[in-house]
């Protein structure tokens, strides 16, 4: 295939998830989003004397003190958030089984959350990562901004194949000073050899900035090994090959009962910052995650 034919099978690509993911932000999401994400960002705006049911926690006790008479800050909603999309582009985003592709569903939800943003006027911004930050897109608006972010992650090959959540989440931490919404898109696949994630520290520093919410996309294939005897593996981020027989009951145990241990370990850090995370299949409904996902907030 040619560079030009490459390129019109791209651009076919960008134009039909545009055509699918904008109807889906405007008939479904764009309410909910709205209802979920606006009036979490609060902006100070002026200091007033304390009036009877003002909340105490609001009181401005420099003022107070200077002016000997209770006053409180009063804040108003950020009517524009700044919308930041951290995009897993590692090798694994190539692995599907049942017709959908990882990196394609990731694909379309970054369409879908771009469009809901800027429906609510939102700036939407992209981050692309494997084993280190390979591109980032600053937060702008319109059309032609997010159809470049689609088409970045629909076409972007990545220089390295591994995953590090960390080094996403640290260059967001310092890109962006003011709190913005985050969505890391990732099948979470960044975990030391007994399952515990490898990103703690810079989840609860991210977390602690920003307004942090993971989608964690999957192939239910990857998280089992099918009976089909002697089969050569091979680690599609590291290259590592290993000979494993799938005929052992006890091997096909263990590898479903580390994924189920990996699982329960990254909900109980999501838990421990207070970061809203959903899983969507990737031969299942992302409409029900997402809305899962807004609601729940």
């Amino acid at each position: 295939m040619n560079s030009s034919q490459s390129a019109n099978d791209l651009l076919k690509k960008v134009r039909k998830i545009e055509i699918k993911t904008r109807a889906l932000s405007h008939q479904i999401f764009a309410g909910e989003y709205h209802s979920a994400f606006k009036g979490r960002g609060m902006a100070f705006s002026e200091v007033r004397e304390y009036q009877y049911g003002d909340d105490v926690r609001n009181m401005d006790w420099n003022v107070t003190a200077r002016l000997r008479s209770p006053y409180v800050k009063v804040f108003e909603e950020e009517r524009e958030l700044t919308v930041v999309l951290l995009v897993d582009v590692s090798r694994s985003g190539l692995f599907g089984t049942s017709g959908a592709v990882r990196k394609d569903v990731i694909a379309e939800i970054a369409a879908v959350l771009s469009f809901s943003a800027s429906i609510n006027n939102d700036k939407v911004g992209a981050l692309f990562f494997s084993d280190r930050v390979e591109k980032f897109i600053p937060p702008k608006k319109g059309r032609t901004h997010l159809l470049h972010i689609i088409r970045e992650i629909i076409g972007f090959r990545p220089s390295s194949d591994g995953t590090d959540i960390s080094g996403a989440l640290r260059y967001l931490t310092n890109a962006i000073k003011k709190k913005c919404t985050a969505f890391l898109l990732s099948d979470l696949l960044d975990v030391a050899g007994d399952g515990s994630p490898r990103y703690e520290e810079a989840l609860k520093v991210a977390a602690n900035r920003h307004d942090l919410s993971v989608v964690q996309v999957y192939d239910p294939r990857e998280r089992s090994i099918p009976d089909i005897g002697l089969v050569n593996v091979k680690d599609s981020e590291t290259s590592e090959t290993l000979w494993v027989n799938t005929s052992d009951r006890k091997v096909r145990e263990a590898y479903e009962e580390w994924f189920r241990n990996a699982g329960k370990a990254a909900d109980r850090l999501f838990m421990k910052y207070n970061v809203d995370k959903v899983s969507v299949p990737v031969d299942g409904d992302y409409v029900m995650g997402l809305m899962a996902l807004f609601k729940n907030r």
